[in-house]
């Protein structure tokens, strides 16, 4: 990766951490407050979070899908949430599975 590259997802990382920083200050319980992220399918906090369009992305997958903005990687986030569709496949089974061994012990 190019300095140019680097210093731009360094730059969206401070954005995107001191969003979650704001909602923190702005609403404490934002940081206890969990949701499903539509990219990723974790449960996360709401502080740090956006809503884009029908998608509601993780302070993480923010950072992810601003920074695949940026470098031409993706469009929009109709095209990032099919561009991520096997992680959520992944923490959906491993979700699964956690639950499957739970009920076997």
């Amino acid at each position: 990766m190019d300095n140019n590259k680097e210093q731009i997802i360094e730059n969206l990382q401070k954005v995107v951490n001191q969003m979650k920083l704001d909602d923190i200050e702005e609403n404490p319980d934002s940081e206890f407050e969990y949701f499903t992220c539509s990219a990723c399918a974790k449960d996360a906090p709401l502080a740090g979070s956006i809503q884009y369009s029908k998608y509601r992305l993780c302070n993480d997958c923010v950072l992810l899908y601003e920074a695949g903005l940026e470098l031409n990687k993706v469009s929009n986030i109709d095209q990032f949430i099919e561009k991520t569709e096997d992680t959520r496949l992944h923490t959906i089974c491993d979700f699964i599975k956690k639950e499957n061994t739970k009920e076997n012990n």
